[in-house]
């Protein structure tokens, strides 16, 4: 006989449904989270001819990991779309674990993509170095805004530099009130630290991204370097899972939200879900591409214009994903002929 367990996945307990192929639940209960009880409770009678469902939350890949090691097939589930499938008003890990072992059995997951164990490392290597920049970008903003404090001082130096060698020096030297002063020593403190730690998971790019060939094709788009490349490669890991460009946008989080009311369409803000990891690197990527790239920089300047600096940011960011997607899919590398153009040519040395 199938059995099929869905699983409610908590921090320190999960609960657990096991239903036959009939629909009848057979055995439930809250279990510890640790892989000798999981064990336990499965025991020898629903390990084979067993599929097991869990849906993607924190910390999923434990559970996941336990499972695939003792059913005979592991599902995760997307847990927005299991929401929009099983709507309930009345919510218990009891209702949740049997919803799905029943949508599991009427073969109704909607299933989120599960890179292997080995991608998965990676990815959480890279996005710690990830949060090591976001703090050091974090620290830079404070320091900015205790020299904006004092507009007696803030043409002494170029914006620009503040945070290159002179500009440091700058930082460590300047007059200031006492109280400023100690607080921005602490600051300098704190990004000298950063810098140190995100210099020293370089390495880690490096030895990551030698032999990864996704990173390499990524390299060649302008404002993407190595880091950069080896994070959207990881966070996408094998394009084909997505149709069209237009649902690796959406997967981006750089789609607008659209409202409709009759024959009318309504635009707003970027659509809150997505990949966070792979927006971040997109969109800290505009800078640097509109530097490189006219067709790029023409485009943020017109958009610039007319709709605000941080719609255009957004708007060059999804440009920048739409290239993304195109040369993955393609393997082809990206390059700009000198009348700033966009093109993607082959390379038999880079595929």
């Amino acid at each position: 006989m199938q059995y099929y367990v869905g699983v409610d996945n908590h921090k320190k307990f999960s609960y657990f449904s096991i239903m036959n192929q009939r629909g009848v639940v057979v055995k439930e209960g809250k279990v510890v989270n640790t892989k000798e009880a999981v064990n336990r409770f499965l025991g020898k009678e629903y390990t084979k001819d067993t599929s097991a469902v869990l849906e993607a939350g924190r910390n999923w890949t434990v559970m996941h990991d336990w499972l695939e090691g003792t059913v005979d097939e592991v599902t995760l589930a997307h847990p927005m779309k299991v929401k929009a499938i099983a709507e309930a008003k009345i919510k218990t890990d009891k209702i949740d674990a049997k919803t799905l072992a029943h949508l599991l059995r009427c073969d109704l997951i909607p299933e989120a993509y599960v890179c292997d164990k080995e991608t998965r490392i990676t990815k959480n290597i890279l996005r710690q170095r990830m949060f090591l920049v976001k703090l050091s970008t974090m620290v830079k903003n404070r320091i900015h805004l205790i020299i904006d404090r004092h507009p007696q001082i803030r043409g002494q130096i170029d914006p620009s530099d503040l945070f290159g060698k002179q500009g440091i020096e700058w930082l460590s030297l300047v007059k200031l009130p006492k109280e400023d002063r100690r607080i921005l020593d602490e600051e300098l403190e704190l990004l000298m630290y950063l810098r140190q730690k995100i210099s020293a998971s370089d390495h880690w790019v490096v030895q990551l991204g030698k032999d990864n060939m996704q990173a390499k094709l990524l390299m060649t788009i302008p404002g993407i370097g190595k880091f950069f490349a080896l994070l959207i490669a990881t966070e996408i890991d094998d394009i084909a899972r997505f149709r069209n460009k237009k649902k690796f946008a959406s997967y981006a989080g750089l789609i607008p939200s659209v409202h409709s009311s009759a024959d009318k369409r309504f635009y707003g803000k970027i659509i809150g879900h997505g990949n966070k990891y792979l927006r971040w690197a997109l969109i800290e990527a505009v800078w640097p591409a509109i530097k490189k790239d006219l067709s790029l920089r023409e485009l943020y300047e017109s958009l610039k214009v007319r709709k605000g600096a941080n719609k255009a940011k957004v708007a060059v960011a999804r440009r920048l994903a739409l290239i993304v997607y195109r040369v993955l899919s393609q393997r082809r590398p990206y390059v700009v002929n000198y009348s700033g153009c966009p093109h993607i040519i082959l390379a038999e040395a880079v595929v």
